[in-house]
């Protein structure tokens, strides 16, 4: 648990570009957690929150004082509609909406209280209950407000399905088969544990919208949805205690050393959920495990109306670390440096040498990465381990022979990675299966993982950095980065915000790789960040940008977005006044203690659906920029 304190800075002098550059490198190496690694908050929206206070409900363990926590900072996070958000100044969302409310009935708030009115009031206009996504009806229905009837049937019987047949586990993203699995559980055994309230001001009597024609993928599989719910009233009894007893090992299997599942929310609390319906009490050692290293997740605050408490969804050491090591190597950190040799060494050590999911699409490869996370070794990513890899490589580590295995490891097992069309995903290769999208079940966030441009972009720049620019695997690489630019000539981010994120990591990666400056889809980029920087010398993209068009390479200037934008120009050889304008800003915008302040969200879970808020990603950025332009560089 970590507990903060709120302060309020006011503007920096304007100083030089290496005076800004050592103050925000000071102000960094004092976030290094003694053990070697970084770690900043990853900020989410509310949800996180009013689940985990539902969720405690449920099981019968939630507590006053962490309820009027909770219950504060979800009140403190209300929009002046009335709704929540899922990003810092974003629209609200229904969803969110509807559970912060019922988690603030659970708090006690009266539902004639004007923030609670006005919640109601804006989760009719959008269509109330009805109209909210399956996984906020799903902890609806845990307490009888919601009929499980109305809920699309996920049968537990899905665990037996082999990897070549269609929707099977290993179809869903790491992330989602995780979650599906003990959903099926939950879902099969239709728990209703009424409160003392109920939630008719939420409800709006609209009916349920008409089902998509038949001959559809996403008509024939709500009529399916009909079948399955027939069967799930008349099973194979011996079937489906066997697939409910699977499902319940499949899930104890992939529980993390720290309690968690795959080191991430929804998993997590699912599976919490699914083994206390199966029986497991709450002291049993996995049920045990799993609630005391939520504890490990809490953020707990001083705010002028009192203490806060807010859940993470996920917490990001590794990525943290290995970009803070690369950050002050742009800024001139020597390669022997003492803070980076700690961080190293910390790095070797979570190297993960055990096979986990994604061996069942790759079973022949040696394992060899990282994860994102202090403890899933099930799920190490191809995205961590590119950018521990291009991090290591630069350090003068006095156990060069260790180093230099650790790092062929990586590099061998992020090939092994590649899809087939040449492109990287996050966590798997070929989960590319988009029919299990159109599941009824299957209407928030991202349900499969194929390959991206800023993930591809890495792991090409990696190999680039490794001498490896014509293996085949990286030309393949470099042949799918140029087929997914955008037409404006930007590339789209997947997990950042949004063409800026996407481009920013592209063209250091083509310029690594050897595409010359001068190439055609290199000045397109170029041309692109130009026409998008602001008035004020920065860059920003509004995560609105996901859904709207218009907001693409819009929005209120950040420092990791002005970075990401200088980087892809500086990696392109520009030193030109759009450049100059760009340090500029991020020299002038920087506050007395070498940090930038950055409430915007510029991180991505789910396109649409789920944003975060990196604390560290205003430091680590911009640091390396800065250096960058300082030492004349362009790609790692």
């Amino acid at each position: 648990m970590t507990v903060t304190a709120g302060r309020t800075l006011g503007p920096a002098p304007a100083h030089t570009v290496a005076g800004a550059l050592e103050a925000a490198t000071g102000y960094l190496r004092a976030q290094q957690d003694p053990r070697g690694w970084w770690k900043g908050e990853l900020e989410t929206n509310v949800t996180m929150d009013a689940e985990d206070l539902l969720m405690r409900e449920f099981l019968g363990i939630r507590r006053e004082q962490e309820t009027a926590e909770a219950a504060r900072w979800i009140r403190s996070q209300q929009g002046s509609d009335g709704s929540w958000a899922n990003f810092r100044g974003g629209p609200g969302d229904l969803s969110s909406t509807v559970e912060a409310w019922v988690a603030l009935r659970l708090a006690g708030d009266d539902p004639g209280a004007e923030h609670m009115r006005r919640a109601a009031s804006f989760v009719l206009a959008g269509g109330g209950l009805e109209r909210s996504r399956v996984f906020t009806r799903i902890w609806l229905a845990l307490f009888g407000l919601w009929s499980w009837d109305e809920l699309p049937d996920m049968p537990p019987e899905l665990v037996f399905l082999p990897p070549w047949f269609p929707l099977n586990v290993y179809d869903w993203a790491c992330w989602a088969r995780q979650t599906v699995v003990p959903l099926t559980v939950v879902a099969t055994l239709r728990p209703s544990r009424p409160l003392p309230f109920g939630v008719d001001e939420l409800r709006s009597g609209a009916p349920r919208p008409p089902q998509a024609p038949p001959w559809t993928l996403t008509g024939a599989f709500q009529r399916l949805d009909s079948v399955l719910h027939l069967y799930s009233r008349h099973p194979i009894r011996p079937l489906r205690r066997l697939a409910m007893r699977r499902a319940a090992e499949w899930v104890l299997a992939r529980q993390e050393a720290d309690g968690s599942w795959g080191g991430i929310q929804p998993p997590w609390v699912y599976s919490l959920l699914a083994l206390h319906l199966l029986g497991y009490p709450t002291d049993h050692p996995a049920m045990r495990a799993g609630l005391r290293g939520l504890d490990r997740f809490l953020i707990r605050e001083q705010t002028p109306d009192g203490w806060v408490r807010r859940l993470e969804a996920c917490q990001s050491p590794v990525w943290d670390t290995c970009l803070a090591v690369t950050a002050l190597l742009d800024a001139g950190a020597a390669p022997d440096d003492p803070d980076v040799l700690r961080a190293a060494d910390w790095l070797l050590e979570e190297e993960i040498r055990l096979p986990g999911d994604w061996a069942v699409r790759r079973p022949d490869l040696e394992p060899g990465g990282w994860a994102f996370e202090f403890d899933n070794d099930g799920y190490p990513d191809i995205d961590d381990t590119a950018e521990v890899v291009l991090a290591l490589r630069r350090v003068a580590h006095p156990d060069r022979e260790r180093l230099r295995g650790v790092i062929d490891r990586a590099v061998a097992w992020n090939i092994g990675m590649q899809s087939r069309d040449g492109g990287w995903a996050a966590f798997d290769a070929d989960n590319t299966r988009e029919v299990i999208t159109k599941l009824p079940f299957c209407d928030f966030g991202a349900v499969i993982d194929p390959p991206s441009a800023d993930v591809t972009a890495h792991v090409v720049e990696m190999l680039a950095a490794e001498g490896r620019s014509d293996d085949p695997a990286c030309r393949r690489g470099v042949t799918w980065l140029l087929q997914a630019q955008e037409p404006d000539g930007s590339w789209f981010g997947r997990w950042g915000a949004n063409h800026v994120y996407g481009t920013g990591g592209a063209v250091p990666a083509l310029v690594a790789a050897g595409i010359p400056a001068s190439d055609p889809a290199v000045r397109r980029a170029v041309g692109w960040l130009e026409r998008h920087q602001n008035p004020d010398g920065g860059w920003g993209e509004d995560l609105r940008s996901y859904t709207d068009p218009a907001w693409v390479g819009r929005g209120t200037s950040t420092a990791s977005q002005t970075a990401w934008a200088l980087l892809a120009l500086l990696a392109a050889g520009e030193r030109s006044e759009a450049v100059e304008r760009g340090v500029r800003w991020l020299v002038d915008t920087q506050l007395p203690d070498g940090s930038w302040d950055e409430p915007e969200f510029t991180g991505t879970g789910f396109p649409g659906d789920f944003y975060i808020r990196y604390h560290l990603y205003r430091m680590v950025f911009p640091i390396s920029a800065l250096g960058r332009y300082l030492r004349g560089e362009g790609p790692r």
